[in-house]
């Protein structure tokens, strides 16, 4: 087993989870709050999910590789991997990943989705916790 390509897969697999949740997350959030979820106003999530795609969308703005990609092509160059020879996961991640679009087309997706994320966060308002006094 070559264990560099296997730990590239599985950054590979982490970074499209981290995508999903950030995509999905704003979908719940939406669907959610017109089902009358309640877990979608959890505050706790809510900042989570804005922070995870306010370090996509600051990166995107400052022209920075993301971190994880990063760490996934030098596993690859380090295991010395021809092409496609990512596990069956792995290969879809990258697919679903790296889509062969201009940089600019990708700030502005991760720009605007940022901006729906927080616009969600005042459209639809987190629920505080509550703090009982001593």
């Amino acid at each position: 087993m070559n264990l560099p390509l296997f730990f590239a897969d599985f950054v590979a697999v982490i970074h499209a989870t981290y995508v999903l949740v950030v995509v999905v997350g704003l979908a719940a959030i939406l669907v959610g709050a017109a089902r009358g979820w309640r877990w979608v106003r959890n505050a706790y999530f809510r900042l989570i999910h804005l922070a995870m795609i306010a370090v996509v969308a600051v990166q995107a703005l400052m022209g920075w590789l993301c971190p994880l990609t990063v760490l996934e092509n030098y596993l690859r160059r380090l295991g010395s991997g021809p092409a496609y020879s990512e596990s069956f996961l792995g290969h879809y991640a990258q697919q679903i990943l790296y889509v062969d679009l201009p940089p600019w087309v990708f700030t502005m997706l991760h720009v605007g989705f940022g901006i729906l994320v927080l616009a969600a966060l005042f459209l639809i308002p987190p629920r505080w916790p509550r703090r009982d006094p001593a």
